[in-house]
């Protein structure tokens, strides 16, 4: 039995904090050391002069001027569009997707060409650090199939369900299926793959979840029978995901347009079981603590109250924000509400695979806010997003997310190389021990690329491919 013992400079957010008090929770630990036991669970994390003695006998693992922080964790990227990437639609989010998304994710019909994106999918993950994530899937269950054997070959963390979509223009007609097809695909997927690999979702690394493409791609039949369905299985840990207040345009953008559908006074209401006209209960509530609603850039008051009542997290996506000129997240207001946020690329919704990329276009965003809205993200509000509240968005936050002892050893070693290394090194530091460490995370967070990152763990298992 062989403990390893990392050490390097080590950046986590310690025990359970708010967003608003992760500034608070911040640890950084120049010479530290990160013990990882055979059983792929943390035993230590501190300074490496303090390291028991009980680990003297550890596997050393030496990474001068390497940085330990946990795995990046993606609560909102689409599988179906890993080809997808920087794709010109000419207009925004609705037109984008019916001249570029739609088509590219049809090609997922032929099983070979599914295969090598589930292939690529996976090496670019790893390539970016990301341990964990939540994927939108493809319509096709054989894509499924290799997304879910490719992940599990890998090792790697997913949540992943395929596109549900019962209603559509010309160029969706391939992603879509009737009513009582999308059910049924839906449950055999659930009982294909949801914790295929233990048995036990509170101990799996696949999870499947329940994905309706958006409100505007289902009915309200679909809507319901997904309610009924979810209750079915949520008490076996599967999870819902979706889009939420994505693009404003007045009149013929998202959230217009589907309050015009539904006749609702939210968004929102479509997936809390209020999809009648009116906000009129017509099925169960979708919302819960492993539902996941991806962009939820234009919420009101209400509907924000609301997720954060039911424990249902945001993905804040500013990349493709940026990307289909959807608007910007209202920082400090989202905050407030007290909803838990995390972090998600959305490629090809965007160009990024890497999560410090999204953090480094939220805190650019978020400064630019106009008035008192503007504010300058601390980094280790950066690094919750990307980490631990990734962790509790997934509702896993028991299991991984940061170096609490007892959690699986999930993270990542950088190596600084190319622009960073010099960066890193050769930046000018204030005299104030604490604003030097928030300058050097910042500086690691907003320089990071993949070439950096020189190893992946999960459950203390190095990934490579």
């Amino acid at each position: 039995m062989t403990d390893h013992v990392h050490h390097g400079h080590i950046f986590h957010l310690a025990g359970s904090p708010k967003i608003t008090e992760a500034v608070d929770a911040l640890v950084s630990i120049p010479d530290g050391a990160l013990v990882v036991g055979d059983d792929g669970k943390i035993k230590y994390a501190g300074e490496r002069s303090g390291l028991p003695t009980e680990f003297a006998s550890a596997e050393k693992h030496d990474h001068p001027g390497g940085y330990l922080i946990p795995g990046f964790v993606d609560t909102h990227i689409h599988f179906p569009q890993t080809y997808a990437g920087d794709s010109y639609g000419g207009g925004q989010l609705l037109e984008w997707l019916n001249l570029c998304i739609f088509p590219s994710e049809s090609k997922f019909a032929d099983p070979e060409f599914a295969q090598a994106a589930a292939v690529e999918f996976t090496r670019r993950r790893v390539a970016a650090g990301t341990t964990a994530m939540m994927v939108f899937g493809s319509a096709f269950p054989h894509a499924q199939d290799s997304l879910f054997t490719e992940t599990r070959k890998a090792g790697l963390r997913i949540v992943a369900g395929r596109g549900i979509q019962t209603v559509g223009g010309d160029t969706a007609k391939p992603l879509l299926t009737s009513e009582e097809e999308a059910i049924r695909l839906t449950r055999a997927e659930i009982e294909k793959w949801h914790a295929a690999d233990t048995g036990d979702f509170r101990t799996a690394l696949l999870h499947v979840a329940i994905i309706p493409r958006f409100s505007l791609s289902v009915t309200t039949e679909t809507l319901r029978n997904l309610g009924e369905l979810y209750d079915e299985y949520r008490d076996q840990g599967v999870y819902v995901h979706s889009h939420l207040n994505e693009n404003n345009r007045p009149g013929t953008g998202e959230i217009d347009t589907t309050k015009e559908v539904y006749q609702v006074d939210s968004y929102l209401d479509t997936y809390d079981g209020k999809f009648l006209p009116g906000s009129q209960v017509g099925g169960k509530s979708l919302l819960g603590p492993r539902t996941i609603l991806a962009h939820s850039v234009h919420c009101q008051d209400g509907e924000l109250a609301r997720m954060a009542g039911t424990g249902t997290s945001i993905s804040h996506c500013p990349v493709s924000q940026l990307f289909l000129g959807s608007g910007t997240m209202p920082w400090k207001r989202t905050v407030a509400a007290g909803v838990n946020i995390s972090a998600g690329t959305d490629f090809g919704g965007g160009d990024e695979w890497l999560i410090p990329r999204v953090l480094g276009d939220a805190f650019k965003q978020h400064i630019t806010e106009p008035g008192d809205a503007g504010v300058s993200m601390h980094p280790a509000e950066m690094l919750f997003i990307g980490t631990l509240g990734g962790a509790r968005a997934l509702d896993m936050e028991n299991r991984f997310g940061n170096f609490d002892e007892g959690k699986e050893a999930d993270f990542l070693v950088i190596e600084p190389a190319d622009a960073l290394k010099g960066v890193l090194e050769n930046a000018v530091r204030a005299e104030d021990d604490d604003l030097a460490r928030d300058q050097t995370l910042f500086g690691l967070l907003m320089g990071l690329r993949e070439s950096s990152i020189a190893e992946v763990h999960v459950q203390g298992r190095r990934v490579s491919l």
